[in-house]
């Protein structure tokens, strides 16, 4: 079975928040318009919620207290046993991918599937593609050009934040984030690279600490030696998908103290 296809969080861990820092992601990106503007098609139901009492508007506007914002390590994706595919575009850029934006609760535990009512609509990302065949490529087996994965991270995640965000804001916010967020080089500024070394796990949640001003979630799998290597970088975004905040709880770590980053 595919990872794409469980999107589990695991079990969740409370930890204290470690800083205060702020980084809001509101200026431009070249390349990706921000998901909130002026001529934006309102979401499902905003015309609705208009109509209700403030407490009501508040009370559908927080199905969820946060997102997590999951980042995986294409090399550590295919170095294991059931190894990937690339997709039917090309072999990716070595580069974190996006796996998905993730409405979370407070209390580690999501919601899922919330709307079979809305399926994912190709036809709303067409001028997309070309950013979510570069940003969010599918490693599944057999081959695909990723229509099925984001279909299912839809389907299973976006759903569940479709009273804040429509089909094209949720996955714009998602594009939004990556631009803002480069782990890649972040990492290689701290002289953590793909390489095939073993890096301290402290090392690496301390350089993008140190970057960004949050903690990160890290989690790991096991290579076909039985490495543990560096997988995939959780953080946390507020539910807006809009602003980086601080995890109120992290996903159970299978890290060792020192990973291997492994080339792709």
């Amino acid at each position: 079975m595919s990872p794409y296809s469980s999107c589990q969080h695991g079990y969740a861990i409370h930890l204290p928040n470690a800083l205060s820092l702020s980084l809001y992601v509101g200026q431009h990106v070249e390349g990706v318009s921000h998901p909130f503007r002026p001529n934006m098609k309102l979401p499902r139901f905003s015309a609705f919620l208009l109509l209700l009492p403030l407490s009501a508007v508040a009370s559908t506007a927080h199905d969820f207290d946060f997102f997590y914002f999951v980042q995986q390590w294409p090399g550590s994706y295919c170095d294991t046993r059931q190894s990937c595919c690339y997709p039917s575009t090309g072999k990716p850029a070595s580069d974190f991918g996006i796996h998905g934006l993730w409405p979370n609760y407070n209390d580690g535990s999501y919601p899922s599937n919330c709307d079979s009512d809305w399926p994912y609509d190709a036809s709303e990302m067409s001028d997309l593609m070309g950013m979510m065949q570069m940003n969010w490529p599918t490693l599944a087996c057999p081959s695909g050009d990723g229509s099925s994965f984001w279909s299912h991270e839809w389907r299973k995640h976006g759903t569940c934040s479709e009273s804040l965000l429509d089909q094209r804001s949720y996955f714009q916010a998602a594009l939004y984030l990556k631009k803002q967020v480069d782990l890649l080089k972040v990492l290689q500024d701290a002289g953590i690279r793909p390489d095939g070394g073993f890096y301290s796990l402290r090392g690496i949640a301390g350089a993008i600490r140190e970057a960004i001003g949050y903690t990160p979630g890290i989690q790991c799998n096991v290579d076909e030696s039985g490495n543990r290597q560096l997988y995939q970088i959780y953080l946390c975004v507020d539910t807006w998908g809009k602003e980086l905040i601080e995890c109120p709880v992290f996903p159970r770590s299978k890290c060792s103290s020192r990973v291997e980053f492994p080339p792709f």
